[in-house]
């Protein structure tokens, strides 16, 4: 029977994750997932393709989202008021304009200091009306492109047996990012053929294959790049058809509710991978 086995969220893009035991699952994915986002003064997404310190940025959020707490090592904690009425600006994702509000000058100084390059920090607006590709379309806050990322312990532990194999030691999960870690899938990558799950009761739709990038280098403790692993060991067997490394799997929400450590995943479609 495959479960939940591990849950976490994002709240700001590209800083480190909160794990939870459970979690409210929204049309976005989960609550407070990439709500927030770090921009240079002009309004372009930072990343750890470019930024890897983001890394060792901690956010913590309030259940309610009213209060966001920013640390990292060598920096003091610093403690925000949310604001979701302020001033609309422009921001960059992807090439892409979409709208954010400004947390002010205080979480920018904090940045700008922690990753060494002038930074502000956006929300996404309450109106927020991103459409996310895929073969489900759904929508999401400031996340690469769907709600929710899946991998299952299964897939992650040929990665660690092809690794090993190699005599590379084998790299934890947070490499990946992950929404979702599913256990009880004995097939690797049985997540490229689940294409509509149900968990409790809400209910996912696979978009699409999760094309892997250089933020799979990054240490995700120290924020230092650590490559070539583990994208070369993944480009000797999981090369996609439309170019890039794929790794997991993205999927929309079709049916928002809660979710918790341990529920039953049950697959309701089968479809055929992607790859």
């Amino acid at each position: 029977m495959a479960r939940v086995a591990e849950l976490s969220y994002y709240p700001v893009k590209g800083c480190a994750g909160t794990p939870v035991r459970e979690a409210l699952l929204t049309p976005t994915g989960l609550a407070h997932d990439r709500s927030f986002m770090v921009v240079s003064e002009e309004g372009v997404y930072r990343t750890q393709r470019r930024d890897p310190l983001l890394a060792v940025v901690r956010p913590r959020i309030t259940p309610d989202g009213d209060r966001l707490t920013l640390n990292a090592p060598g920096a003091e904690s610093l403690h925000l008021r949310v604001d979701t009425s302020g001033t609309r600006q422009k921001v960059d994702l992807f090439g892409t304009a979409y709208q954010g509000i400004d947390q002010g000058d205080d979480a920018a100084g904090w940045l700008s200091d922690v990753l060494g390059a002038p930074s502000r920090l956006v929300r996404v607006p309450p109106e927020h009306d991103r459409v996310t590709d895929g073969l489900t379309p759904g929508t999401s806050g400031y996340a690469d492109s769907c709600a929710l990322h899946v991998v299952s312990r299964s897939t992650l532990g040929l990665l660690d047996a092809k690794m090993a194999a190699r005599g590379v030691r084998a790299l934890p999960a947070d490499r990946f990012r992950p929404n979702l870690v599913i256990d009880g899938w004995d097939d690797p990558h049985t997540e490229d053929r689940a294409h509509h799950l149900r968990i409790k009761d809400t209910e996912l739709g696979y978009a699409k294959l999760a094309i892997r990038c250089a933020v799979t280098l990054v240490d995700q403790h120290t924020g230092t790049r650590a490559g070539p692993e583990p994208l070369r060991t993944l480009a000797t067997y999981r090369r996609a058809t439309q170019g890039g490394i794929a790794f997991g799997t993205k999927y929309a929400v079709l049916r928002p509710g809660k979710v918790a450590v341990g529920d039953e995943v049950r697959v309701v479609t089968w479809g055929e991978p992607e790859l």
